[in-house]
């Protein structure tokens, strides 16, 4: 097990290096060239500095980097070394990246009239940049350390928590710069959310079927023959009448939905099936 993980630790090394440069540089120059002269409190660091700042005048680079120091050192007291190590290299170079681009503005002149049209913008470049750093390995830092924290103390859900921080955020920045603020700032969330998902598992092109039907040779004859897509069969047993029966796994292309989901209907209409996106299909004949 050792070895393994040594071996994934040194794989694409330098892959992954580039991936958490490009998203921090994404990061700041997003924060810099759309959510700070927006006053778009979407939570996290970049939330409560972009409040200093206009509250108090702060440099938001330096806020940035108090907050992301202070939940470094709290990381390491709680977390220990080797998981701290994860974030602190994207908790260092944010910070410095967002003071480096913080005229970004005098560089590239935006109309911001048409709020919407850049808080979708902004959330697609948030969403791109989030899916990179995840999928480098790393992660932001910040905030995200306190929810770990809870979790592994109190076993309070990571996704509740950070939910929860980020709300609290948001309705400070709704109170000193208005509600609908706040409103764009969901829109902007929930929308690099989507992107993010994207990011990391990419568009499916396939849909995977689970099928429990009485006609299994009738539709297995169906799907291999006419459709020309091999499938799989499973025992099972029923949780509720505690009864065998077999399940049936094919993966098909997107485009052939509805051929299939009609195909079945036509053969047993009272046939159980369940249908899941499939993002990687590997090893088929």
């Amino acid at each position: 097990m050792d070895d393994i993980k040594k071996v994934l630790k040194k794989k694409n090394k330098t892959y992954r290096i580039v991936l958490i440069s490009l998203s921090t540089i994404l990061w700041a120059i997003l924060y810099n060239l759309f959510l700070l002269p927006m006053k778009l409190v979407t939570g996290g660091t970049n939330g409560v500095a972009t409040i200093t700042n206009y509250l108090y005048g702060i440099d938001p680079a330096f806020m940035i980097f108090l907050l992301a120091a202070a939940c470094a050192v709290i990381s390491f007291m709680y977390l220990g070394f080797e998981r701290t190590m994860t974030s602190l290299a994207a908790s260092i170079a944010y910070p410095v990246l967002v003071k480096l681009t913080s005229n970004i503005t005098d560089i590239i002149v935006i109309d911001y009239s048409d709020v919407l049209l850049l808080v979708v913008f902004a959330a697609v470049i948030c969403g791109v940049a989030n899916g990179l750093m995840y999928k480098s390995g790393y992660n932001n830092g910040g905030f995200p350390v306190i929810s770990q924290i809870l979790y592994d103390k109190y076993k309070i859900s990571v996704a509740k928590s950070s939910l929860v921080i980020n709300v609290i955020i948001v309705l400070i920045g709704a109170f000193f710069f208005g509600t609908t603020n706040a409103l764009y700032a969901i829109i902007y969330i929930y929308i690099s959310n989507i992107v993010l998902d994207k990011v990391l598992l990419g568009i499916s092109n396939n849909k995977a079927f689970y099928i429990i039907t009485t006609k299994e040779e009738e539709i297995k004859e169906y799907i291999m023959k006419t459709l020309q897509h091999s499938i799989t069969t499973f025992d099972v047993k029923g949780g509720f009448l505690d009864n065998k029966r077999k399940v049936m796994l094919t993966v098909i292309p997107s485009r052939e939905y509805y051929r299939l989901t009609e195909g079945i209907k036509a053969i047993d209409s009272d046939a159980f099936f369940v249908v899941t996106d499939s993002y990687q299909v590997e090893g088929a004949k």
